[in-house]
C-alpha cells in the first residue's frame, strides 16, 4: 500500500517526468483509492482530471475504489419550497442525490466516509477487503485461505 500525490491537475509534459516514480507506483497497483474532497465545490472537475492522469499513464482500466470524503463538511445550497423558478442543480444536491447519480454505478465502488468523524469507515475497510479478495481469488483462485471473512469485532 502507498500514497501518490494528493491531486494531480494538468501536469505539463515535464512535471510528469518528475513524478514518474509516484505515477510508477500507481502503475504498480492492483486496486486505487481515488479519495475525493466532496466538500469542494469543483470535486467533479478534480475527479475528471484524476481520470485523464490515469489514462494518460494507461492506468483507467485499474480497478478503483472511489472514497468520498468530508462528508461531514459538504453543504448543499437549498431552495425554498415555495421557490418555483430557481431550477435544480448540482449545487442543490444532498449527499442522497448524489448517491443517485452515477457515483452509484455499479461498475464502480463508490463509498462516502468522513474520516474526521469515522463516519463509515467500517463500511469503507469492508469494502476494501473485498475489492482485495476479489483480486486475490481471481489471481490465485486456489489459494484463498489467507482470505477468511473480516469482520472487526
Amino acid at each position: 500500500m502507498t500514497d501518490t500525490v494528493g491531486f494531480i491537475r494538468k501536469l505539463p509534459t515535464q512535471l510528469v517526468e518528475s513524478f514518474k516514480s509516484t505515477l510508477d507506483e500507481v502503475r504498480e497497483a492492483d486496486l486505487l483509492l481515488h479519495v475525493v474532497d466532496i466538500s469542494h465545490p469543483n470535486f467533479e472537475d478534480h475527479i475528471a482530471s484524476v481520470n485523464g492522469v490515469l489514462d494518460d499513464i494507461k492506468c483507467a482500466d485499474k480497478p478503483i475504489v472511489m472514497v468520498f470524503n468530508k462528508i461531514d463538511a459538504y453543504e448543499h445550497e437549498t431552495i425554498e419550497k415555495d421557490d418555483i423558478v430557481t431550477e435544480k442543480t448540482k449545487e442543490h444536491y444532498t449527499l442522497q442525490d448524489w448517491k443517485k447519480t452515477w457515483m452509484n454505478d455499479k461498475e464502480h465502488t463508490s463509498i462516502f466516509i468522513s474520516a474526521l468523524n469515522k463516519e463509515n469507515l467500517e463500511d469503507f475497510k469492508e469494502t476494501v477487503y473485498e475489492q482485495v479478495k476479489t483480486i486475490h481469488i481471481q489471481r490465485f483462485p486456489y489459494n484463498d485461505f489467507l482470505y477468511h471473512e473480516y469482520k472487526e469485532e
